[in-house]
């Protein structure tokens, strides 16, 4: 065979995934038109809150999943080229906040809820970016992104979004620094730290490989990755579906409408159960200032909800332990206390 041919292994496995590849956007591209077929079949109406919140279900099920295979998949494949050793040595380079500012900028330009991000938090983790860096992302990734940015213009004025944006930035790189300098490497699953570690000599850096190895490697991480997670994808979807569409709006303006020092912690508690996107939560958080609720403190909520899900928490559990998603959960936590602050005394 001439040195230039391809050889008919790799070119059989590249086909195929080209094939996998269109199959996958023609499913992200239709979701809602599937979700919606799926919710006629079972003859609820989505009208009602309950009808609501099985679509919401039929709808983020199959975009988490359909988004952690892609992503595992393609850093499955990166993996064989660059080892984590060399991804780690890159990084190491850079000076302290360097990573999670980079980290949080590319989180910022991201339309990932909490859990969409999940994904490429574990990517990151795979490839071997520093454990502060790949929280900085995942925090800032549903926190903050251009759609918000000009939804919060419209709806709030330039005062509010470009506070929101910088306060929400800064949250995602000091709360990525303080999780970096706890040293809770250790805190991370077994087959998430063997996962970081991998194996180095088995391809040498990419030199030995061919493109069929690369792709059956892409595969196997795929195999690996997601039949650890999807159970806990589909509980944590599960329960955010559970309370989409029953938002208690009378009663949080009560909670959020008086001039008391824990309406802001009242307010960061009562959005963690809740799951949604940043631009599904921007009208809620409109209609509760409406309603005479202090602005702070809807911005904690709005934080609360986006950044500290539930949903997200049982998902991240197949990757963390409780110890770490408990000093996750606590120092963003406090971040978004201190922003609620910050928002009712300088607005």
């Amino acid at each position: 065979m001439n040195q230039l041919e391809t050889p008919p292994s790799t070119l059989k496995a590249a086909v195929m995934t080209a094939a996998a590849a269109l199959v996958w956007i023609a499913l992200y591209g239709n979701l809602e038109l599937l979700a919606e077929s799926l919710l006629h079949v079972t003859g609820l109406p989505r009208t009602t809150s309950f009808g609501e919140a099985v679509y919401f279900f039929l709808f983020e099920v199959p975009k988490v999943m359909l988004l952690l295979t892609a992503v595992v998949f393609v850093m499955g494949v990166v993996h064989t080229f660059v080892s984590p050793e060399r991804t780690r040595a890159l990084l190491s380079g850079r000076r302290v906040g360097t990573g999670n500012a980079l980290a949080a900028m590319l989180g910022m330009v991201t339309p990932f809820c909490s859990c969409s991000a999940v994904p490429l938090f574990i990517g990151f983790l795979q490839a071997g970016v520093p454990l502060g860096v790949t929280f900085s992302f995942l925090i800032a990734a549903p926190m903050v992104d251009g759609v918000a940015l000009f939804l919060l213009l419209g709806m709030f004025g330039w005062r509010i979004a470009l506070t929101y944006v910088l306060l929400g930035f800064l949250i995602a790189v000091i709360s990525g620094l303080a999780i970096e300098r706890l040293r809770l490497e250790g805190e991370l699953e077994e087959w998430v730290q063997k996962l970081q570690k991998g194996d180095a000599s088995a391809h040498d850096d990419g030199v030995a490989l061919s493109w069929n190895d690369r792709f059956r490697e892409g595969l196997a991480s795929v195999r690996s990755i997601v039949g650890k997670v999807w159970l806990f994808i589909v509980l944590g979807v599960g329960l955010g579906s559970a309370v989409h569409g029953y938002v208690p709006e009378e009663f949080m303006v009560t909670i959020m409408g008086k001039d008391a020092w824990w309406s802001v912690p009242a307010a960061v508690a009562l959005g963690v159960p809740m799951y949604t996107n940043i631009v599904g939560v921007l009208p809620v958080a409109e209609a509760l200032i409406g309603k005479g609720a202090a602005i702070g403190t809807v911005m904690a909520f709005m934080m609360s909800v986006i950044a500290l899900s539930a949903p997200e928490m049982i998902i991240l559990r197949k990757v963390l332990k409780p110890r770490l998603i408990a000093v996750f959960a606590g120092i963003v936590a406090s971040g978004i206390v201190i922003v609620g602050f910050v928002f009712n005394l300088i607005l």
